[in-house]
């Protein structure tokens, strides 16, 4: 007997779920690689988000700019926001720089004082 999983059946589920169900037979695996699937996993607002990234951001499938967001962040807005995908939910994911945060007495060294890391991304 042959299972398979259709696009129908996956899309309710999470983005490792496809993966996991790809080598089930060649019909899931179709289904698990389309793009209506890898469509639902990223946020709907996606390509406004990638609209402001400092570098393009190219992939051919949907499933390939999903892991491309989850492995490889993009800087946004002149590079002072980084974005990613969290790669087992799709949740966005932003990083920004301390500086932009308003620290309470954030200019006072009696309570605060900035050091620099070379390894920082900002």
């Amino acid at each position: 007997m042959d299972y398979f999983f259709t696009s129908d059946d996956l899309s309710p589920t999470s983005p490792g779920d496809a993966c996991r169900s790809s080598p089930i037979s060649r019909r899931s695996k179709s289904a698990a690689e389309s793009d209506t699937i890898w469509e639902r996993f990223l946020p709907s607002d996606c390509e406004q988000i990638i609209s402001r990234s400092v570098s393009p951001v190219v992939s051919a499938t949907k499933k390939d700019l999903y892991f491309r967001l989850c492995n490889s962040p993009i800087l946004l807005d002149g590079g002072n926001l980084s974005f990613s995908l969290e790669k087992e939910t799709g949740k966005k994911c932003y990083m920004l720089p301390a500086r932009e945060l308003i620290i309470i007495w954030g200019d006072t060294p009696r309570y605060w004082t900035w050091t620099s890391h070379p390894n920082s991304r900002f």
